[in-house]
């Protein structure tokens, strides 16, 4: 009995399963902040505005003066499905991507030479999709979207010349919605119009995050970082509509009358290491290797909140990732720095494996950015970052997804334009 009523959960529920491509598997490497022309390159070991508040505490103790840094980051998300074969008629979702504004703000204030507190606000990671209502995947997901803010209060103290320490922590909000068709017509007999289940939450979660600052000669930096798992859980009743009778018995007898259920997800933790060096005064160089622990994120637990208690444990298939970037700075007047930089993420799922609410593949960012120095206390700057997604193939068959169909294809479009806006003051 268990074995069945667990078989009718997943046919029922897997469509409500989180957003883990775009939406989280989609680290968010882009602030409002300078370093976003660098494509991220050096960002534990740059500490040069009070953005490592957030990004590496320890670089806190390189600012001499109280700092403030803010600005306004624009996301334009662009996904155009190309389909090869599908179950169900419709169309192929047209541009399922949108515009997402993002604010920042970072405050670093000096206590002492060598010791600093600080604190960062900014987006995480997340974005959204919109394929609409009728497209060939309608099964898999219609709409959605996951966002997480952080807010990241942080300390940094300088031991000696050489070694600077910093801790932070972290408290996140998450939003999650996603949207459904659901297939009132599974066996082929009738033409009942499709249904919908939605799901809406919220939630805060709690973490933290490390670093340390070396610099063993004037110039040149090596910058360590961990950031710890987070979790998120989202509770809701789960909202059906135009569900068939049989369905709609099926569905209550599930979740009960309340229709409440509980997803789990895990924020992955997240290693990064960073060198920067200084070539003259005109140049400078920057690296990073990161590290993502992506497969616990790929695991949501979901909690049905019935007359008993069913906990299941939905699994991607996600794998770790590795994160690599290079970047260079070149002063070419005393008031203006130019920056530019590239990177690379490796996809957190295979073919096999993705899902059109998880069109990521692997992502290579390209990376510029201009900054001007007003006088003594305020620069202002931009930036703008190209961010491939790949063609991330989709390879479902009907057999693997008996009630959401085979659905084969690519993205033709799949990428983002970043661009920001930033302004740093001292005093």
């Amino acid at each position: 009995m268990r074995k069945i009523r667990s078989a009718l959960l997943a046919a029922l529920i897997i469509s409500l399963l989180p957003l883990s491509g775009y939406a989280a598997g989609l680290w968010l490497y882009e602030q409002a902040a300078p370093d976003m022309g660098l494509a991220a390159a050096g960002r534990a070991a740059l500490a040069q505005d009070a953005s490592t508040a957030a990004t590496n505490p320890a670089g806190m103790t390189r600012l001499e003066r109280n700092q403030l840094e803010g600005g306004f980051l624009g996301l334009l998300v662009k996904a155009e499905f190309d389909g090869d074969s599908s179950t169900f008629a419709g169309g192929d979702g047209g541009d399922a991507g949108d515009f997402v504004p993002i604010a920042g703000l970072s405050y670093v204030h000096s206590l002492s030479p060598d010791l600093k507190l600080g604190i960062g606000i900014g987006s995480y990671f997340g974005l959204g999709l919109d394929y609409g209502g009728s497209w060939a995947g309608r099964y898999y997901v219609q709409e959605g979207e996951l966002v997480v803010m952080g807010i990241n209060p942080g300390i940094g103290y300088r031991i000696n010349e050489w070694l600077s320490v910093g801790a932070g922590f972290s408290i996140l909000y998450g939003e999650l919605t996603q949207e459904a068709a659901i297939n009132n017509n599974p066996l082929g007999i009738g033409s009942t119009p499709d249904g919908k289940l939605k799901f809406d939450a919220d939630d805060v979660g709690y973490g933290y995050n490390l670093g340390i600052l070396l610099e063993p000669v004037v110039g040149t930096r090596f910058g360590l970082t961990y950031r710890s798992e987070v979790e998120l859980e989202f509770d809701d009743t789960v909202s059906a509509r135009n569900l068939s009778p049989a369905l709609e018995t099926i569905l209550d007898g599930i979740l009960g009358a309340n229709r409440k259920v509980d997803m789990e997800l895990t924020v992955p933790q997240a290693v990064m290491f960073s060198v920067y060096h200084q070539l003259n005064e005109q140049w400078a160089v920057m690296a990073n290797l990161g590290w993502q622990e992506q497969s616990a994120f790929g695991q949501t637990n979901i909690s049905l909140q019935a007359d008993t208690s069913t906990d299941l444990t939905a699994d991607r298939n996600f794998h770790n990732t590795w994160h690599y970037a290079l970047g260079t700075q070149y002063r070419f007047a005393p008031a203006w720095l130019l920056s530019v930089g590239v990177a690379y993420d490796e996809s957190p799922v295979d073919n096999k494996d993705r899902t059109p609410d998880m069109p990521l593949d692997r992502q290579i960012r390209y990376a510029t950015g201009l900054q001007y120095e007003l006088n003594e206390d305020m620069t202002i700057g931009a930036a703008y970052t190209f961010i491939d997604t790949g063609s991330a193939d989709i390879r479902q068959t009907a057999e693997d997804n008996p009630l959401r169909g085979e659905l084969i294809g690519d993205y033709k479009t799949n990428h983002l334009h970043a661009f920001n806006l930033n302004v740093v003051y001292r005093f």
